[in-house]
């Protein structure tokens, strides 16, 4: 059984700082891609940052350019998501996904969660005024 479990998340003002982890198991394959999502209340469910190519290529949204930086750590199966200057705005449920399917373009970076095969549970983050 594949399983994503996330950490990391909590409450802190804006300004304030968090490294979101996600550690992968139970995956034989090569993972391909990973990314984190993030859902507010009543919005859907959006890419912030990703991994794909194998690692070579990266993603992040233009919301967090210069915020957050997604990197991984191969020797423990671990992706991170390392987020400064949190901002209000910032406020929701960020899961961690990983393996994208065969009909995902390897060059592109996957920001559909369509796009992916495998779902962590969620950390909620949430940044005050």
């Amino acid at each position: 059984t594949v399983q994503l479990v996330e950490s990391g998340g909590g409450s802190v003002q804006a300004g304030g700082s968090l490294r979101l982890s996600c550690v992968v198991s139970g995956y034989t394959g090569t993972v391909n891609c990973m990314a984190w999502f993030r859902q507010a209340p009543g919005m859907e469910r959006e890419a912030v940052a990703g991994l794909y190519s194998g690692g070579r290529g990266t993603y992040h949204h233009d919301s967090v350019e210069g915020r957050f930086t997604i990197s991984q750590d191969n020797a423990k199966n671990t992706v991170y998501l390392q987020m400064t200057s949190l901002k209000p705005e910032d406020t929701g449920m960020y899961y961690c996904a990983a393996v994208c399917g065969p009909g995902v373009n390897p060059r592109e970076a996957p920001t559909s969660p369509g796009d992916f095969a495998y779902w962590g549970q969620g950390t909620q983050v949430t940044v005050s005024s």
